[in-house]
């Protein structure tokens, strides 16, 4: 769109930061289509998602198995990954008691349902937080929640460090959760003892 003598507002946009965007999307857009269009019924039939929420799950999954595809995991564990995924933010949008974290609520009820894998339900009971104890199911939810394209803030930034993970996951890791506790910080939030617990078991590697 331009006004006047102005520059379309595309041309404002940096050229390396519209490369990086395009680049993440052709390795989404690589896989088979019938493994990308995965719908509203991946998620429990006890979710209460609206409709933002829901495609914010779906590019969280199109993330992670573009990771997983490039690293090479074994299916197991590419579906222990998908299903932290379609579980972590499925009660997001129902009413909860105070003091409950729509993660925490998630995993209980997965639990109910018959969940036992202890990664993935703590994959998802923190994954707003981060865990120290996380095994790569946890870590690999971590980074696709927070990287995933269709956040807005500092999207150059997270189209780097989403196209970097498959090569180096740790060091994506530190600076992810470095920038969060620094935005906390600056904003003169608390941190959350899990998150200083999480960021100090990733430092000291």
């Amino acid at each position: 769109m331009t006004s006047g003598n102005r520059r379309p507002i595309r041309t404002f946009v940096p050229k390396f930061a519209r490369q990086a965007w395009t680049a993440l999307a052709r390795l989404v857009a690589a896989w088979p289509r019938r493994q990308r269009v995965l719908a509203a019924e991946q998620l429990p039939a006890w979710a209460r998602a609206g409709k933002r929420r829901r495609a914010h799950i779906r590019r969280v999954a199109a993330l992670v198995e573009a990771w997983a595809d490039e690293m090479k995991v074994s299916p197991q564990e590419r579906g222990r990954w998908l299903k932290a995924v379609w579980l972590h933010d499925a009660l997001r949008d129902a009413p909860r008691t105070r003091g409950t974290t729509h993660g925490g609520a998630a995993a209980d009820r997965a639990t109910q349902d018959g969940e036992s894998d202890r990664g993935v339900l703590d994959a998802v009971r923190y994954h707003s937080f981060g865990y120290a104890g996380w095994d790569d199911v946890g870590r690999m939810l971590y980074l696709a929640d927070f990287l995933e394209p269709g956040r807005r803030s500092r999207r150059k930034q997270r189209a780097k460090l989403a196209k970097r993970v498959p090569r180096d996951r740790d060091g994506v890791l530190r600076e992810t959760v470095a920038q969060q506790v620094r935005s906390r910080l600056r904003a003169g939030k608390a941190i959350h003892p899990l998150t200083l617990e999480f960021w100090n078991s990733l430092a000291e590697r």
